[in-house]
């Protein structure tokens, strides 16, 4: 509920009174706010949590995590069942103990991480903001204290706290600019204007004096429709729509201020509502050591049965026993009773410590990657700093095994910066970069048109479009600067671009725009018509009025539109062939390209045509065809003057990281809210799409289209047997098209075709169809996949992954703060993938698959000893010795694996993408290299058994007159598992370092030492055992024990030894030949098989499969005219069908008048296209308080 800030009203004051009447009507189909008075019902607070834990929440979650681990489940039953008197032959401590260290930690080690996420929330719940008290002030609140009803006040380049309906801004007639990168990962910015009966609202007292209330449909997720009402006192309802919303996550730009009422708050806020809750994600290597244990619970299980019934059986022929091992009474020794024991005694088949040495190994791993200075990332003039950051260390090996990324476009692959490159003019081209051919800079044109060479009238049109064919507004900035506003940022390039040859756009009048050219002469352009920009025209006109008198139209667009509407003399088409190369040449170095044109009209003609023009904007039927029919007979018989390149300036080493990724038989995804021009234009800057790519696109306007698109393109794909392979095709698909493909009857096909293409494309589509989208590649392929973003709009995408990665290091986006891991560039996520994923999946898998080994290699040897006890259950080990095996003699060697071992230094993996595919492939963990390890310590405990039995066969005495028992037969194989395990770890090392020498030979001389003391403490201490009492002297006197210590371990793993020699030598991989060229200082290069294979024969079934495919393909032209606009890099952004028509928006504006004062015609959001004969003239009186850039008379 909104507080009543700044005092209360009296409750008998029958405007309350009115207040709760109104919020008592509200039902189920909508919500009432009620204005500048205390709301009738409670809404959700605009506290947001991005975190997996809260106080209250963390103990059940957690438990939940971790008992998903059968592990768990089955180390806290034994811990149970060892609580029973008489059962366990091991003690009561030893398993229940150990699982709640583990368990502790863990919690810790959650805890920390979740801190992390409450942290970054709460700095977002804590950003400040003015909210408007009933006395008519401004006061900072939090974000947190914003409530449903409250006015805000939003200052340039703020984020908006929350949804809001616009009331009043800075700028004509409550007009704003706003960037929804965040949101939808559009570049251009988007106009909202405000009601007309609220944008003269600017005043704090007179915003506080407004009563009324909102109606408004209930939270959605929908972030590009909303309805509603505003409803003042005493006057009849105004209609609200999107083009009166600011929505959670997009940022005010270019506009001072804006006042703007809450409507939705926290997680009912539409930005959140297409997020997802934060998920507990699982890595496969987990879940695949989860099914592990169920089969070696299974085994565990048998070998108990298979106990007890020989303890039966024996029991049943009179070899009974128990009263000469077990001195107690109340003997437990049913059959039921034996099982239990027996399956105590094997519990630690199932290694508990494993849990505890990768929680050890996967913090400090995610620390590896934290410190990482090659992942830092320093941008002194943008103020950051930003290290990688792992948030979570539970997914550290999921790193390596990554098949599909879905990367987002805005500010994860592009800065969202847009400059002026270079041009082609009458021909020539001016690029100063020019590799190949005649290089031509900025400065040439400029003297070519000052020395009236190169087509002098045709550059000075150049540039006379460049600075008057647009929408830009400009604005002079206190330092005297003049600095431009505009809704597209392709045209402020343009703009901008002409000032590179001393071209100036100085003022916009409603009338008209004055322009500064190279020689200071002023020239003023009077604006007779704009035919506005949309992605169906793809070309924008003005119609001017030359100082000369001519009036002129000057044309801006793709290539596709603009050369087909060239008239038929020389004069007008003599360049087009090499204004065509150069286009060429402009979209292979990824540059956004546009067509420019220029056409004198006689004054006789345009009179003709504008009244047309007139009748076609104020039709009320069919408006839109009508103007585009009026329009497209002017803009005909053009002449060509040439085609500007504009650079959406990518992200460092964006295009160079997508092709590892791609080595890397990595497919990347591309999902973006862009429009599609703009995406295709980025896929092929950043080389996802190559020019001699085929593309496909989807653009269905309907379930038929769509499934008839994707079975026709599937069909062919079929033929040939190309379905599923990584095929040299591009698909592109639209958020619409993804409505209709993602249905349940069509999803699996479009996932076979999206599956047997190299690169996806998906523009405009929302965050939750980035999400579908992923969770589609993920229920269908079983792959692991990865998303990155760096917005909000990428949150849902990121949760629904694998992996998710933010983007950090870029002020208020919140992907960072949902992710598992944060990297300030996307550069970095080839590091992170190919060195820390590799060698994490490498490590972690050793380390489980060793931790198994040598539990199974010292606790089967209970089995063999078995028989011969009489299955009675004794313990060949002395129970103390069975608790430190894990704590410290076999503790060291698992970790070295995890931490420094490695293949491939971390340059070489780097530079060679393709020693991914083993990893990726889940090569090193996978059930039959489990089992391998199984088979292979079963081996190694038969050997390490019966050797030295057999050795102490004939039985050995010492000169004192002792001799050899079970305990000495015990430490014996005890002290050879441990010398033979450690040695294993050794021989599966692929680096050695200090710590790895130290952790093997420290953790044998360990046990001896510990053996040493042991054996000399009892009887000064009562708690160990009195039979190991001078076992040392015993064991170290005896020359049997030496014999064996030399010959047992050598003979156990003289096969291992064998086996990798000849793996090595024989059968040698090419990370095997990498490593072994890398250790005798070798060139790597030579070595490496490389990751991308012969395409030569799929590259002929393409080609077809494209032939069929045009052949039969209805909308051919229409493809046609699409992958003419890529291949010559045709893209521009621009809000369509915005709150504000293009061409009214420019007639707002008067730049030549003062700030402090200025009157402007009322001018309702929806205007169509208006001539300049057409402007109302009704104008009004704005507060003082109003700070805009430009006036209108």
């Amino acid at each position: 509920m909104r507080s009543n800030v700044g005092g209360e009203e009296d409750q008998g004051n029958p405007r309350n009174a009115d207040a709760r009447a109104q919020a008592e009507e509200s039902d189920g189909q909508g919500r009432r706010i009620l204005i500048n008075l205390p709301q009738g019902q409670k809404y959700k607070s605009n506290e947001i949590s991005t975190a997996k834990y809260n106080l209250f929440t963390f103990i059940p979650k957690f438990l939940f995590e971790q008992f998903r681990r059968y592990a768990n489940i089955f180390f806290l039953c034994i811990g149970l069942l060892q609580q029973i008197p008489g059962v366990s032959p091991t003690g009561k401590y030893v398993t229940i103990v150990p699982l709640f260290v583990i368990l502790t930690i863990t919690a810790v080690k959650e805890m920390v991480e979740d801190i992390k996420r409450h942290k970054a929330d709460s700095k977002v719940n804590h950003t400040k903001v003015k909210v408007l008290t009933s006395a008519g002030e401004w006061i900072h609140k939090k974000w947190m204290e914003v409530c449903v009803g409250d006015i805000l006040n939003i200052e340039n380049s703020s984020f908006f706290p929350a949804d809001l309906i616009l009331l009043a801004s800075s700028e004509p007639q409550g007009m704003c600019y706003i960037e929804t990168a965040n949101l939808d990962g559009e570049t251009n910015l988007k106009i909202r204007s405000g009601l007309v009966c609220t944008s003269e609202l600017t005043d704090p007292k007179n915003l506080a004096r407004l009563t009324g209330q909102v109606e408004a449909e209930q939270p959605n997720r929908s972030l590009y429709e909303f309805a509603g009402n505003i409803v003042l006192s005493g006057e009849q309802a105004v209609p609200v729509s999107a083009t009166q919303l600011l929505l959670r996550g997009a940022r005010l730009r270019n506009t001072n201020w804006v006042h703007g009422l809450v409507v939705y708050t926290g997680h009912e806020s539409k930005l959140l509502m297409n997020s997802t809750k934060a998920p507990l994600k699982r890595s496969t290597v987990d879940i695949v050591t989860n099914y592990q244990i169920i089969f070696l619970f299974v085994i565990l299980v048998c070998l108990s049965l298979i106990s007890a019934i020989g303890n039966l059986v024996k029991g049943n022929n009179g070899e009974d026993h128990e009263f000469y091992i077990k001195a107690d009474s109340n003997l437990n020794n049913g059959f039921g009773w034996q099982f239990i024991t027996f399956f105590i005694l094997y519990n630690n088949l199932i290694p508990i410590s494993l849990q505890v040495t990768l929680e050890i190994v996967k913090f400090i791993q995610a620390y590896y990657m934290n410190w990482d200075e090659a992942m830092h990332y320093i941008d002194p003039e943008m103020g950051v700093d930003s290290y990688a950051l792992a948030r979570t260390s539970n997914l550290n090996e999921e790193l390596g095994q990554i098949k599909y990324v879905f990367s987002d476009k805005t500010g994860t692959l592009t800065r969202n910066v847009m400059e002026y490159k270079k041009c082609s003019v009458a021909g020539v081209m001016y690029d100063p970069e020019r590799e190949f051919g005649k290089q031509l800079g900025h400065k040439d044109l400029v003297d070519n048109l000052k020395q009236g060479t190169n087509s002098p009238e045709m550059i000075s049109d150049f540039l006379t479009l460049l600075t008057v064919c647009h929408t830009v507004i400009p604005e002079q900035g206190e330092d005297g600067v003049t600095r431009y506003n505009a809704a597209s940022p392709d045209e402020k390039a343009l703009v901008e671009g002409a000032e590179k040859y001393d071209y100036r756009f100085v003022a916009r009048r409603p009338e008209s725009v004055t322009i500064k050219t190279c020689t200071g002469k002023m020239e003023t352009y009077q604006v007779l018509n704009v035919i506005e920009f949309t992605s169906t025209r793809k070309r924008m006109s003005i119609v001017v009025k030359t100082p000369s008198g001519e009036i002129k139209l000057y044309i801006k667009g793709a290539d596709s539109v603009i050369l087909e509407r060239l008239g038929q003399n020389r004069e007008q088409r003599e360049h087009y062939d090499t204004t065509l190369n150069h286009l060429e040449e402009f979209a292979k170095c990824g540059l956004r390209t546009l067509c420019l044109g220029v056409a004198t009209i006689p004054l006789a003609q345009y009179e003709e045509w504008n009244r047309r023009w007139v009748v076609a904007s104020t039709a009320i039927n069919d408006r839109e065809e009508q103007i585009d029919e009026v329009a497209t007979s002017l803009e005909t018989n053009l002449t060509l003057i040439g085609a500007t390149a504009i650079e959406d300036k990518l992200q460092d080493q964006v295009p160079e990281t997508i092709e590892k990724l791609l080595e890397a038989n990595i497919h990347v995804w591309m999902l973006t809210g862009d429009k599609q021009e703009t995406a295709i234009n980025i896929a092929k800057s950043c080389r996802l799409h190559r020019d001699n790519s085929d593309l496909f696109i989807i653009n269905s306007r309907s379930p038929e289209e769509a499934r008839e698109e994707i079975q026709e393109q599937l069909k062919e794909l079929k033929k040939d047997g190309l379905v599923g392979k990584s095929n040299d095709i591009t698909l592109v698909t639209d958020g619409k098209s993804l409505n209709y493909t993602l249905l349940p009857d069509m999803r699996k096909d479009f996932i076979d075709l999206c599956t047997s293409c190299r690169a996806v494309v998906c523009c405009r589509v929302s965050p939750i169809q980035k999400a579908d989208m992923v969770e589609l590649v993920k229920e269908h392929t079983g792959a692991i996949t990865l998303s990155i973003g760096d917005g909000a709009n990428d949150v849902a995408m990121i949760q629904k992954a694998a992996v998710g990665v933010g983007i950090s290091g870029n002020e208020g986006l919140q992907a960072a703060n949902s992710a598992d891991f944060a990297i300030a560039q996307f550069r970095f996520l080839s590091r992170l993938l190919f060195v820390h994923g590799a060698w994490n999946y490498s490590r972690i898998s050793k380390v489980i698959l060793y931790s198994f080994y040598k539990n199974i290699t010292l606790y089967i040897i209970e089995l063999w000893f078995a028989i011969y006890n009489y299955w009675s259950g004794q313990v060949i080990y002395e129970r103390w010795t069975i608790g430190m095996y894990n704590l410290f003699f076999t503790s060291a060697p698992p970790v070295a694996l995890g931490l420094f071992d490695r293949t491939c230094t971390a340059a070489t993996r780097e530079e060679y993408p393709s020693l991914y595919h083993s990893t990726q492939k889940s090569e090193f963990f996978n059930h039959r290299e489990f089992w391998k390890w199984i088979a292979n310590s079963i081996v190694h405990s038969v050997l390490l058994f019966w050797l030295p039995q057999m050795a102490m066969y004939f039985g050995v005495s010492w000169e004192s007159g002792q001799t050899d028992g079970y305990l000495v037969l015990g430490n014996t194989v005890y002290t050879l598992v441990v010398v033979t395990t450690c040695l294993k770890a050794g021989i599966e090392m692929d680096a050695w370092t200090w710590f790895s020498h130290g952790s093997i030979w420290g953790s044998i001389a360990l046990w001896f030492l510990f053996l040493v003391i042991y054996s000399h403490i009892w009887p000064s201490a009562k708690f160990v055992a009195s039979n190991m009492a001078g076992m040392s002297e015993i064991l170290l006197s005896s020359p049997v024990f030496w014999f064996c210590l030399l010959l047992v371990p050598t003979v156990t793993l003289l096969a291992d030894v064998a086996f990798r020699a000849i793996k090595t030598t024989v059968f040698t991989t090419e990370t095997d030949k990498i490593r072994i060229a890398e250790v005798m200082n070798k060139e790597v290069a030579v070595y490496v098989e490389g990751g991308r294979r012969p395409i030569s024969e799929t590259s002929r079934l393409l080609r077809n499969v494209r032939k069929r495919f045009r052949k039969n393909k209805q909308r051919q032209e229409e493809q046609a005219t699409m992958e003419m606009d890529v291949r010559h890099g045709y893209a521009f952004s621009q809000e369509e069908a915005g709150a504000v028509s293009q061409g009214e928006y420019i007639r707002r504006y008067d730049t030549t008048r003062p700030r402090s004062t200025c009157t402007m015609p009322r001018v309702s959001g929806g205007s169509s296209p208006q001539s300049s004969h057409s402007l109302p003239p009704a104008t009004r009186s704005l507060s003082a308080h109003t700070h805009i850039p430009g006036r209108i008379v």
